[in-house]
């Protein structure tokens, strides 16, 4: 299935969740805990060098 295809029907989903109530919206206080983890995950193996080399 062609991405532009993929993106169609996820937009359909998207839109009749929120026409239909169900659809989650973050807080800001999810989506500032969401954007730490993130960023912890990220920023885990910069600067490491691979053991046993």
């Amino acid at each position: 299935m062609s991405p532009e295809k993929q993106r169609e029907i996820a937009s359909k989903g998207g839109r009749a969740a929120h026409a239909k109530g169900t659809a989650h919206e973050w807080s800001a206080d999810e989506a500032r805990e969401a954007g730490r983890k993130g960023g912890q995950m990220s920023r885990g193996g910069r600067g490491k060098l691979p053991t046993g080399v």
